[in-house]
């Protein structure tokens, strides 16, 4: 008889592994549960930066990275490296995290070694499957192998329930992303990137609009009307300047440099480790971006979010009045900017709106959970 109980979590991004950290923490404070970390490292730098930050070393790596990797070919390598893991090691549970391509993919090698299956962040949806692409299919199609869904809201909850998913393998637990960010945000951090302390020097007396931009479905035109709205408003608000740590996608960088790249109140800087840039959300007055991730971390720190996107899966950031969904057309992206700019109460109310995706315990829910079931 076991002594104790094997549980594998399994991820791939950045984004995944700064939310699946404390669960790996929460996890290993148990006695009855042996943690391993399986990386497929579908990102490779991004991922590395977390995992120094948290002191996570993993126990396999598949270091699936390659140059212009197509999603058919992350799939199948991750499908097969995984399978071999799984059979070797004999984990009681795999959990997975999200939406990636690693998610779906390791559900689907659980289910076939006929290991039960936890998902966390599960029940997230925007009921447009290529909406975000290929997130939402991937999601949804992990929801259906699952045993333990561990969902961070009520309204996540009730997605699941209307796909048919039994009331009683649902736990709300919140989502661990602000378990991760409140123990990240110091309000005396201390910026070892030269450039940013040389631009938060001279910014002290402006206004700072923190952007970001990745989506694939935001590519090309989209963009180009965001940063174009975006110029237009740093002429009609001089006392703002914009941030703008520039994903490594030349696509991204080619339409930003030919539309910002020459303004005098924009920073155009490299991708940033997590931990800086959780601390820079906490300096800026605003935050502009298609980021998931963002909707739910920025809230914590009374900061608005616009959203240029024209669906999420986080409808609860919306309904709690903390991101407000602007799509990517130059006028609504400008009337919203202006709005929360000129109108103090306007920008207060979404400041102080109460963050809905929870209270920074997630993480310890989800292993109690785990551990009793």
């Amino acid at each position: 008889m076991k002594d104790h109980k094997k549980v594998m979590i399994v991820f791939g991004t950045r984004p995944e592994a700064i939310k699946m950290a404390p669960v790996i923490r929460a996890l290993r404070q148990k006695a009855s549960i042996h943690c391993q970390v399986t990386v497929t490292a579908q990102h490779r730098e991004m991922l590395d930066q977390v995992l120094k930050l948290f002191h996570i070393v993993p126990d396999f790596d598949l270091n699936l990275m390659r140059q212009g990797q197509t999603l058919t070919e992350i799939t199948t390598r991750a499908l097969s490296g995984l399978k071999e893991i799984f059979l070797r090691e004999h984990p009681d549970l795999v959990l997975v995290h999200g939406d990636t391509t690693t998610t779906f993919v390791a559900a689907l090698a659980a289910f076939y070694a006929q290991i039960p299956i936890g998902h966390v962040e599960a029940g997230l949806r925007t009921g447009n499957k290529y909406s975000p692409f290929p997130e939402e299919m991937n999601r949804k199609l992990a929801s259906v192998l699952t045993d333990f869904h561990f969902a961070p809201t009520e309204t996540a909850k009730r997605n699941l329930l209307l796909e048919g998913i039994q009331s009683e393998k649902i736990f709300v637990t919140g989502n661990t992303v602000i378990d991760a960010l409140l123990a990240t945000v110091k309000p005396e951090y201390n910026f070892r990137e030269l450039d940013i302390q040389k631009i938060l020097r001279q910014g002290q007396k402006s206004r700072m609009i923190l952007v970001t931009t990745h989506r694939r479905e935001n590519l090309g035109e989209p963009m180009r009307q965001i940063y174009l709205a975006l110029k237009d408003i740093l002429e009609k608000f001089p006392d703002t300047y914009v941030i703008f740590p520039v994903h490594k996608n030349p696509n991204v960088r080619k339409v930003v440099t030919e539309v910002l790249g020459s303004h005098p109140r924009v920073d155009l800087i490299e991708p940033m480790d997590y931990e800086p840039f959780v601390n820079l959300m906490a300096r800026s007055h605003l935050i502009l971006t298609d980021s998931g991730g963002i909707q739910e971390e920025a809230p914590s720190l009374g900061k608005p979010v616009l959203v240029v996107r024209d669906t999420t899966e986080r409808p609860e950031a919306v309904a709690a009045g903390t991101v407000t969904l602007v799509g990517t057309e130059y006028e609504s992206v400008f009337a919203e900017l202006s709005r929360l700019l000129s109108d103090s109460k306007a920008y207060d109310k979404m400041a102080m709106a109460c963050n809905p995706y929870g209270d920074g315990c997630a993480a310890k829910r989800i292993a109690e959970i785990i551990e009793e079931n």
